[in-house]
């Protein structure tokens, strides 16, 4: 075995240092990360989240304890401390680096925070100063560690933040044990949702995504993502089980009903993208006016169910045939529009879907009896839209169930849950099957998948009714939830969801092709202008650099379809990593074929 404290220039790391004294750093700074957050950091309360407390975390401190306390974790894990090895497999340094970055970041950002906020250093106690301090040693402990170099710096940094192409193949693990990895990791993430959820200022926000993405990224350097991925695989129903019981409990974690407003237009959101996600992921159509199926779908629902201000006020549908109905209004106006157009590819499709969404907000709003037939009430839409009753239970009434108060929002939340389950299970068993495969072959090449016998027109026309009939359900609950429809939402773009362009960047960034992703994008793009007010008149500017840094780093989206990862990196898929463990020795990777 090698000497540990030795290494050559070809495994220094960026910062020159011993290797114990980097593993030192790494280690305490940690630790004294983690302590710094139960000292005082400001002496005034009036920087949100009471920092004033020496002896117990408050507001963003619980981040930096966060941060901290990974850091610390994998910092044993390095140290090969028995029962911690899988936390870096690989033994690479990036997921201590990114991590400790995370803790820099939160920490620094919450001391300038005081100090702009408040106006001044001088408004920081020593326990502020103590927490830069300590934030900064381990990441100068983890840039000290070896790692192969080269003679450039800037792909000296990149190779510190970045994941090995091979891992030492995971032990396998037993059927009750993957899942209970399930499980766990399951509650671990609705823990973090409703933290995030129900933060309830900017700052702590800005901090909690901070810390998020940074251990996210470190997870992913360390190869844990792709082992969850594996195991996911293995039990794709559990899986799919587990998520739904964590969505339904997250109203039980919920003590006001504000936070499962933002729950329940999530998910009608997430479920417009999974519709969208058929057309766009699987069929490779453009549609840049989906957001009018959406539209379609509630106007449908409001004028059927019971407004006085309806044309047909005299008709109440029940829930159910309402639903049936705006479904299948959507799915209607998806062949009219798609059965003209479908014929045409790419940047013209495009174009034509972007107009059917401009013609359907415009017809609405002429609709008032003057400027055309009286159905829509115009520009003032239909309000006044009864609260949904199923088997006797009023969606609009809060209800004591085993000793938890569901409000309003919560019911449709419930609610929401459910026509998810149903939207996934139709997308899953579409994209599975033999026509799924066909649309899978249509966004790959239309010529080839003509030649090889595929009616590439049939094939498109049904994806894109299918996803306006999602669409239009969703629609029929987003109607009922909001009492009112009103046409100025349903366009292209705007500073708030819903409008086409929220919905397609959605997609775009939470990942095509897959069932997660788009309900992932969803929850982050309604969230960040829901809680960082400053960025609500700046929402597109906001997405614009989101889908640019995605499309830099990440082209496939943050929860990537496999067929597309291997598109965007094809290479090196065969090639084994030259990396270096933290003990200076060569780690054992295996090969990974696509």
């Amino acid at each position: 075995m090698t000497d540990i404290t030795k290494t050559t220039a070809a495994t220094r790391g960026l910062i020159p240092l011993p290797l114990a004294a980097a593993r030192a750093l790494l280690l305490l700074g940690g630790i004294a990360t983690a302590a710094s957050a139960f000292l005082a950091w400001t002496w005034t309360k009036e920087f949100p989240g009471n920092l004033t407390i020496t002896g117990y975390p408050g507001g963003l401190q619980w981040l930096t304890f966060t941060a901290g306390v990974l850091t610390a974790l994998f910092a044993l894990a390095a140290y090969g401390i028995r029962g911690l090895g899988w936390l870096v497999p690989g033994r690479n340094n990036a997921p201590l680096a990114l991590l400790a970055l995370g803790g820099l970041g939160v920490t620094w950002y919450t001391v300038i925070a005081i100090t702009v906020d408040l106006g001044g250093v001088v408004n920081l106690e020593p326990g502020g100063w103590i927490a830069v301090i300590a934030s900064l040693l381990p990441v100068i402990g983890a840039f000290a560690l070896p790692e192969k170099r080269t003679d450039d710096t800037k792909e000296n940094l990149k190779a510190y933040l970045a994941k090995p192409d091979g891992f030492p193949a995971p032990q396998p693990l037993g059927g009750w044990a993957e899942r209970a990895v399930i499980t766990v990791v399951t509650v671990i993430g609705l823990f973090v949702f409703t933290y995030g959820i129900d933060t309830e200022y900017g700052e702590l926000f800005i901090g909690y995504l901070i810390v998020v993405i940074f251990a996210i990224w470190a997870l992913h350097t360390a190869g844990l993502m792709d082992r969850f991925s594996r195991i996911v695989a293995h039990n794709r129903s559990f899986t799919l089980a587990m998520g739904f019981v964590a969505a339904i409990a997250f109203p039980f974690t919920q003590t006001d009903d504000h936070y499962a407003n933002i729950g329940v237009n999530i998910l009608i959101f997430g479920t417009v993208a999974l519709g969208l996600n058929i057309v766009v992921g699987l069929a490779g159509l453009l549609d840049l006016g989906y957001v009018a199926f959406l539209g379609v779908g509630a106007y449908t629902a409001a004028l059927v169910s019971g407004s006085e201000f309806s044309t047909f006020s005299g008709v109440q549908f029940p829930f159910w045939a309402a639903a049936l109905t705006g479904a299948a209004a959507s799915l209607v106006f998806g062949v009219l529009i798609g059965a003209p157009t479908l014929r045409l590819r790419g940047d013209y499709l495009a174009i034509v879907t972007l107009g059917f969404g401009e013609i359907f907000r415009i017809a609405v709003n002429n609709m008032d009896g003057d400027s055309g037939p009286d159905i829509t009430n115009g520009p003032n839409g239909i309000p006044s839209i009864p609260d949904l009753k199923l088997f006797g239970f009023n969606l609009g009434e809060s209800h004591d169930i085993g000793g938890f108060t569901l409000g309003r929002f919560a019911n449709y939340y419930l609610l929401m849950v459910l026509i998810m389950a149903i939207v996934v299970l139709v997308y899953t068993r579409a994209a599975d099957s033999r026509i799924g495969r066909s649309w899978i072959a249509i966004r790959e090449d239309e010529t080839a998948a003509t030649a090889m016998g595929i009616n590439g027109f049939r094939v498109k026309l049904i994806a894109f009714a299918l996803g306006a009939a999602l669409a239009g359900l969703a629609g029929t609950v987003s109607a009922h939830v909001t009492y009112s429809v009103v046409p100025t939402p349903y366009q292209f773009a705007g500073s708030t969801p819903p409008n086409s362009a929220f919905l397609l960047a959605a997609v775009v960034l939470g990942g095509m092709g897959t069932v997660a992703g788009p309900i992932l994008g969803a929850a982050l793009l309604y969230l960040l202008p829901e809680k960082l007010v400053f960025l609500q008149d700046k929402s597109l500017l906001a997405f614009g650099v989101a889908l640019i840094l995605l499309m830099r780093f990440r082209p496939e989206g943050i929860i990537a379809n496999r067929r597309q990862q291997l598109e965007f990196h094809e290479t090196g898929q065969l090639d084994v990593p030259d990396t270096t463990t933290l003990t200076g020795e060569p780690a054992a990777v295996t090969k990974t074929g696509a």
